[in-house]
């Protein structure tokens, strides 16, 4: 990847903000806070389903309306654009028919966007985790920044005197892109950038006569990721490894340091390939207190980005 993806990335021109309009309340302070902050245009994306459209004549027979479907949609997304407007924020409020995600693909292509805004959902009755099958498809299908707000996710109270930003990774070579970008927002954010690295519990790692904490290869790692990320973006850089669950862990840390942002990267190991596999990535989208900024690998050529369809991945 580019050094301009990163600095693009960081510096969005255009952000598309998909809502299915239950979120709205939730995901838009964080869609207006990024457009004023980095000086983006917004884009505001409601894709209306086949059941929006139905409703019940005199008799009880139902019919399709998409008119008035329509209607109550881009009532409902007027006055955030609205709102926008008085922040001197670009913005427009687009609603379209067809199947979600794809309509959210196409005017990714369509504006160009630089980053994606969606929420996520977490638990059904039968306690299964769930982030949304439109969010979860969109994090699958594009190679840009994604980020996800959760039902859990509060806005950073103004008045707190340091923005952190909190990058969870791996330490495999994949990871690396994605400790770039973190570097670069949280520059842009003039936030500290905090590496975490969870190891296995230290019963484990004793048993197999493994050295932990500080003294461990991973922090010897996490040391050196760190020297070479903040020589890119000349911003304070802290290592910290601990052990226990990985989903567990960073979503405590997160906490503990009050983080406006956590960033993870997506390989093609990673839980968007398989859900079932690796909760890890999934848990933390759905109870992060705050919102989590994803980049997938893509799987073209460096600097190569671009969409696919969903089908591909099935």
């Amino acid at each position: 990847m580019r050094d301009s993806d990163f600095l693009r990335w960081s510096h969005p021109a255009t952000i598309l903000a998909a809502t299915d309009l239950s979120d709205l309340n939730r995901l838009m302070p964080f869609a207006l806070e990024q457009a004023a902050d980095t000086g983006s245009r917004l884009i505001l994306l409601h894709v209306l389903s086949s059941s929006e459209s139905i409703n019940a004549d005199a008799s009880g027979m139902p019919y399709y309306d998409t008119g008035s479907a329509l209607e109550i949609a881009e009532q409902m997304l007027r006055p955030w654009c609205d709102h926008a407007s008085r922040r001197g924020i670009r913005c427009d409020a687009l609603v379209r028919e067809g199947h979600a995600t794809q309509q959210i693909l196409a005017a990714i292509r369509q504006f160009q966007a630089d980053r994606v805004l969606v929420g996520t959902r977490s638990r059904s009755r039968l306690g299964k985790l769930l982030i949304g099958s439109v969010a979860e498809q969109v994090l699958r299908s594009v190679y840009l920044p994604v980020m996800t707000v959760g039902p859990e996710a509060h806005l950073r109270v103004a008045s707190e005197d340091e923005r952190i930003v909190l990058h969870a990774t791996t330490l495999r070579e994949t990871s690396r892109p994605s400790a770039a970008l973190a570097c670069q927002v949280a520059s842009a954010q003039k936030a500290r950038l905090v590496l975490l690295h969870v190891l296995p519990p230290i019963p484990e790692m004793q048993r197999k006569g493994l050295p932990t904490g500080l003294d461990s290869a991973a922090m010897h790692e996490l040391r050196q990721l760190a020297e070479e990320t903040g020589a890119r973006c000349c911003s304070g850089v802290e290592p910290l490894v601990v052990h226990g669950n990985p989903s567990i862990e960073i979503l405590a840390t997160a906490s503990a340091l009050s983080a406006s942002l956590i960033v993870l990267g997506a390989t093609e190991r990673s839980a968007f390939e398989n859900l079932t596999r690796d909760r890890t990535v999934y848990r933390v989208l759905a109870h992060a207190l705050c919102p989590v900024l994803t980049l997938r690998e893509a799987q073209g050529a460096p600097g190569e980005m671009h969409t696919e369809t969903v089908a591909a991945h099935h």
